[in-house]
């Protein structure tokens, strides 16, 4: 059978009443997408038996092939199999070899087996099993009249490794699929038309797609290359968008700003300290995500009260009665203060209003980012910030902002580039001394 269109399905109220994000689909889009594998539609529906059935018909209606996740669980709304097998005009019949692999599970933990955890021995009849080498549920493969239906797990850990092990290499060898190369690239501090600007003649070639999948700040960019000899075009792609973007792109694929941060202050044997006041420790917090982080990150200070900021970094009172808490000079004290209380290398600190509302004068975005180093450096940045409109996730947006601005300025002064954004986005004031 030839499999060229595939559908997701997933299966949960949880998820049709957003109670649980659905992070399956958004892995198997990414993860079919990187081997090649069209998705043309993801659809979320219930715990309800036609519904269940329903959308798996309508989906082999328009696509080759269906993979379907959660259901095949051990409790009385776990319906997929029960409705594969009525789409499949056959009854569930209970797999000897489950079941044995079930009780000897629960023998090895020391626990009782319960009667309903042999539901998820019973399989549609015909129906290939699909061995789930990381928990108790298998998934199923059905062939129904309108193409197949892999079901795998809703567990993340065993739905990717069922989907690993065995449906992305089937997928692959049904569909003979064409070589296909992946990367993506990282960005900070560009706005995303700026990058698709930039890149204009490399949508233009021919077998090249470029994805843009914008954050707050950070812009990821997926390039895919198809046909022959993909894997060396992809390398002569990639150094052309890096040439196109020029610094901003500061990482590929899973590495992160902070790990980024982290192994140039690694390399420098550097270390540096936050001083955060409107981001709340999303820096320190960021940053320790890191594992090996406490060899470069000295630690943080959270200091939030205008006052803290005196008795604790040694803000001057004066500047603060003046200009209040949000003011570049304010920025730069607290640099100086943070790195110089932790003994670091580099003192980091952020001020500035999150919102909901103005403060001391200052629009809802007005952030003031300082930076404390060796020899006397002293940097202040005021990134202008796309502020989102009025709206509850206006606060939590240009606090994630702020957290990539900050990383990037340290980023850029460890590298010894250019403080300014490129792409306007940032301004600087610098003064050395020392």
């Amino acid at each position: 059978m030839d499999v060229t269109r595939v559908e997701l399905l997933t299966i949960g109220d949880e998820l049709l009443l957003g109670d649980t994000v659905n992070g399956n689909a958004a892995w198997l889009g990414r993860r079919l997408a990187d081997h090649g594998v069209e998705v043309t539609r993801s659809v979320v529906v219930g715990d309800e038996l036609d519904v269940i059935i329903e959308a798996v018909a309508a989906a082999l209606g328009r696509a080759d092939a269906v993979i379907t996740t959660g259901g095949l669980g051990p409790t009385y709304d776990d319906l997929t199999r029960d409705a594969l097998a009525k789409a499949a005009g056959v009854g569930l019949v209970r797999d000897p070899a489950l079941e044995r692999r079930l009780r000897d599970r629960v023998a090895r933990a020391g626990r009782e087996l319960q009667p309903m955890a042999l539901r998820m021995a019973d399989v549609p009849e015909g129906a290939r099993i699909l061995t789930n080498s990381a928990g108790s549920a298998p998934g199923l493969r059905v062939e129904l009249p309108g193409g197949i239906v892999y079901a795998v797990p809703g567990v993340p850990f065993e739905m990717r490794t069922i989907v690993d092990e065995v449906v992305l290499p089937e997928l692959a060898e049904i569909a003979g699929l064409p070589a296909v190369a992946r990367r993506t690239l990282r960005t900070a501090g560009m706005w995303e038309s700026v990058v698709a600007t930039r890149l204009a003649e490399v949508e233009a070639m021919d077998g090249v797609r470029l994805a843009y999948l914008p954050d707050p700040s950070e812009v990821k960019i997926r390039i895919t290359v198809a046909g022959p000899g993909a894997a060396d075009r992809l390398a002569e792609v990639e150094t052309r968008v890096r040439d196109l973007l020029g610094t901003a792109v500061y990482g590929a694929e899973d590495e992160s700003l902070a790990r980024v941060v982290h192994r140039v202050l690694a390399e420098r044997s550097a270390t540096v300290a936050a001083a955060e006041s409107l981001t709340g420790g999303l820096i320190g917090a960021e940053l320790t995500a890191t594992p090996g982080s406490s060899a470069t990150f000295a630690g943080g200070m959270v200091t939030y009260a205008t006052e803290v900021k005196h008795r604790l970094l040694g803000v001057p009172a004066g500047l603060l009665d003046e200009h209040g808490a949000v003011h570049p000079d304010v920025a730069a004290a607290m640099a100086a203060g943070v790195r110089d209380a932790l003994g670091a290398t580099y003192g980091l600190a952020v001020t500035g209003v999150a919102g909901p509302d103005p403060q001391d004068g200052h629009p809802v975005g007005t952030i003031f980012i300082g930076l404390a180093g060796p020899g006397g450096l002293r940097i202040v940045t005021s990134p202008r910030l796309p502020v989102p409109g009025p709206g509850p996730e206006t606060r939590a947006v240009i606090r994630r902002m702020t957290v990539v601005h900050a990383l990037e300025l340290l980023r850029r002064i460890l590298l010894g580039l250019d403080v300014e954004d490129r792409a306007g986005s940032a301004r600087a004031d610098r003064e050395e001394s020392g």
